[in-house]
């Protein structure tokens, strides 16, 4: 069930929520959460279809947010707010508002948001594209226990990062990490088996690839040594190599969905290792609301390159200097 509100306030919004759960025959709410998402016109209907998604296994009461500036001077004072209200098959398994947002109240979104979260309800923020700067600082940011970023989404996610490690706080976390998750099980797997210690690391990977650069401040949080990284055609990560004493420890993944790992002593394997949706990354990061401690580490730990090779000498001029 749909509706549509134009020029309304957030009253009447809740007003609607309530008539459309009536009507449907569900009066209670039956929602786990609040998920509030940031966005602009482009991206909003991918990402409101992502929360839906992931409402199947977290039933939620989504909020998306779309600032809708005028580009007419002498209207952009002018406040308005429309709402689509989605109930039923409409909006997942929860409930869906879509809140466009004109003019001066386009700048305090959170005095739109704020009545219509659900009480005692934990609150989760997520910013597809275009976060800010500081997103426990930012007005919506403040309302949530978990704030939602993607570096990947950005035209210079390196510098993101770099932002998110200066501005970090308990509740923040990026999906470049939870596209990882795979990734670093596997790995500390492999590890538990090889049971030997790791000398240096390689990073196969995309040019500026956000995931990979996690990844690398992973490894030097936890196993302390360099990190080589390698450019590659991608997608995403495409192999990591651990040296040991016994030989590499690789995970290969050149495309697809399935990935070869490699063990000193052992057999090859083939494990499944696709890329996953958005909606994925999403119902994985509302399993766990509490801080990620893992994600600051790997976020603002020190990354160091190995040693460069010692460039060979030059034999004739080695004589020379001998004989003099």
């Amino acid at each position: 069930m749909r509706i549509d509100l134009t020029d309304t306030t957030a009253s009447r919004i809740n007003k609607a929520l309530v008539r459309a759960r009536r009507a449907i025959g569900s009066p209670a709410v039956g929602v786990v959460l609040t998920m509030v998402i940031v966005t602009d016109e482009e991206n909003a209907h991918d990402s409101l279809k992502a929360a839906e998604q992931a409402s199947q296994e977290h039933p939620s009461r989504i909020l998306v947010v779309v600032r809708r500036p005028s580009r007419v001077p002498h209207r952009r004072t002018a406040s308005r707010l429309d709402a689509e209200v989605r109930v039923g098959s409409d909006a997942g398994s929860g409930e869906a508002v879509l809140l466009r947002l004109y003019g001066e109240v386009a700048e305090h979104a959170d005095s739109v948001v704020l009545p219509l979260l659900l009480p005692d309800a934990p609150v989760v923020v997520w910013w597809p594209v275009d976060a800010p700067a500081a997103p426990a600082q930012d007005p919506l940011g403040v309302l949530a226990q978990r704030r939602i970023t993607d570096a990947y989404a950005v035209e210079r996610p390196l510098e993101q990062l770099a932002a998110r490690a200066a501005s970090y706080a308990p509740g923040d976390t990026d999906l470049a990490w939870t596209r990882l998750t795979p990734w670093r099980s596997m790995l500390a797997a492999a590890l538990d088996q090889a049971r030997a210690g790791v000398t240096s690391a390689v990073i196969e990977s995309e040019a500026d690839n956000p995931s990979a650069e996690l990844l690398a401040g992973w490894f030097a949080d936890r196993l302390h040594v360099p990190v080589e990284r390698v450019v590659t055609a991608g997608p995403v990560v495409t192999a990591v190599r651990l040296r040991t004493g016994h030989g590499d420890i690789v995970v290969d993944r050149p495309e697809g969905a399935v990935a070869s790992l490699s063990i000193p002593g052992q057999p090859t394997r083939v494990l499944a290792l696709r890329v996953r949706t958005t909606a994925e990354l999403i119902a994985e990061e509302l399993r766990r609301l509490d801080p990620d401690e893992a994600y600051a580490a790997a976020l603002r730990a020190e990354v160091k390159a190995p040693p460069a090779a010692a460039a060979p000498q030059d034999g004739s001029s080695h004589e020379k200097r001998r004989k003099a």
